[in-house]
């Protein structure tokens, strides 16, 4: 299957050829010709599937039907909105829509916050005919009816599910009731939870199901390992795994925001160029922080959940939990950063006992037991006792404490103690497995020309 396949127009098939995509995802194959037919869609997909293109390629092929004349007087209406939970994810996502568009007459245009409103509320002067927004700025604009969302055509949200996390759901609804009834409706989420299916029902008019992986699923071509360490020697394993290993592209998730800063000065002390980028952060400087890595004058990106929504690299080969996440689907988009479009990649995560019933419900979720090497020289000691783990507000997240005890794997024999050595005691050569599910949709999986 190529992309010309789906009856794409020829200036965006021309726009998808220069960029070297020839052979379509699954998540591409079944959701292009879903949104072509006009019908509203509940899709559920996992970071790196390629669902970007996915809705990105049918919505520009539907608004430049040359059959709809440009304006002859007055400013044209904005025609399709797409609505991300961060400015990262926005930058991307409208990265994509001037790319693949390149050779049609249409605009678009970013909409976030962080950044002045005055140079967009004069942007929003031209033309417009696609809006990627985060819903918050979005609300500001309308508040100060700098814009009208009256004749939206096409509605996407995408990545639903972080949306509704980060407490979207109020700015959501007020959204779409500035919106016409009579759209398109397209609604990406990683997970389905009660929330998701709720939002749904409400929103979508007898979508079209797609699933591109099975749910919470992690790529077959990932790494999987963790390194049990106390949690006051973490910076510092994770300095030594960096320059041992040669790690020439790292991102390091942690939980907190100050916890970022604090891990990004400890590396750059340590002569390991890092940076940190979370909400705090000005848009300017996640942007360049972001860029450096990128291109890879960077070596250690520090991110938190939030602010790592939309980073999107190419091969990016390494990726670390320095703090596992309190909710256990985040380990799922985490990881989901590295083993990109059926590239190899490795996951790390440096757990302390503290986060034993995190790495439980982990592993529950994604229906693994995650395997473990102690690193030589980084030996847990056993005198040291749990401590519960706030939510940064001095409270216990509710996903670690009602998290079930661990219950042993069938190899075991008994239950193990956390950071055992490995039966043979060769930390070097103990278990490090790829994950396989033979029956799982190839998320993030195949060509290496998929977009």
């Amino acid at each position: 299957m190529s992309f010309s396949t789906f009856g794409l127009s020829d200036e965006i098939i021309r726009a998808v050829t220069e960029r070297g995509y020839t052979t379509p995802t699954p998540i591409q194959a079944q959701a292009i010709p879903a949104v072509m037919a006009g019908g509203d869609l509940l899709a559920g997909a996992q970071t790196g599937t390629g669902k970007t293109a996915g809705f990105t390629l049918p919505v520009l092929h539907r608004l430049s039907d040359k059959s709809i004349k440009g304006p002859s007087s007055g400013r044209p209406p904005i025609r399709a909105l797409i609505l991300v939970p961060t400015r990262e994810l926005a930058a991307q996502v409208e990265e994509s829509v001037r790319d693949y568009g390149k050779y049609l007459k249409l605009s678009s245009m970013m909409m976030i916050g962080g950044v002045n409103i005055n140079p967009q509320i004069t942007r929003l002067k031209s033309r417009v005919d696609i809006l990627v927004a985060t819903p918050g700025r979005l609300l500001d604009h309308v508040q100060q009816k700098t814009l009208s969302l009256s004749q939206i055509e096409i509605l996407v949200l995408d990545e639903a599910d972080r949306m509704l996390d980060m407490g979207f759901i109020r700015d959501i609804k007020k959204i779409l009731a500035l919106l016409p009834k009579q759209r398109q409706n397209l609604l990406f989420s990683a997970t389905f939870s009660d929330e998701i299916r709720a939002l749904a029902d409400s929103l979508l008019n007898q979508p079209v199901l797609i699933e591109a992986a099975r749910r919470n699923a992690i790529a077959d071509k990932v790494t999987h390992v963790v390194h049990p360490v106390d949690r006051e020697r973490k910076r510092e394993l994770l300095g030594h795994l960096i320059k041992q290993h040669r790690w020439s592209q790292v991102l390091v998730f942690t939980r907190t925001k100050h916890g970022a800063n604090k891990l990004a000065e400890f590396l750059t002390k340590s002569d390991i160029p890092a940076l940190a980028i979370h909400g705090n952060k000005s848009q300017s400087a996640r942007t360049q922080a972001l860029a450096k890595f990128k291109t890879g004058d960077l070596q250690v990106l520090v991110a938190t959940d939030i602010a790592a929504r939309g980073i999107d690299i190419s091969e990016l080969p390494h990726v670390v939990n320095f703090e596992l996440p309190n909710v256990p689907e985040d380990y799922v988009h985490r990881i989901g950063r590295t083993g990109r479009a059926g590239a190899e990649g490795d996951a790390v995560s440096l757990v302390c006992v503290d986060e034993a019933k995190l790495l439980t419900g982990i592993e529950r979720l994604i229906k693994h037991q995650l395997p473990s090497q102690v690193v030589a020289g980084f030996e847990p000691d056993p005198r040291i006792k749990a401590e519960p783990i706030t939510n940064g507000r001095g409270r216990e997240p509710r996903s670690a404490s009602a998290a079930p005890s661990r219950s042993p794997s069938k190899n075991q024999g008994g239950k193990k103690q956390f950071g055992q050595k490995p039966a043979n005691g060769n930390v070097a050569n103990s278990s490090r497995r790829r994950f396989s599910e033979p029956r799982r949709a190839a998320a993030g999986r195949g060509s290496s020309h998929a977009v």
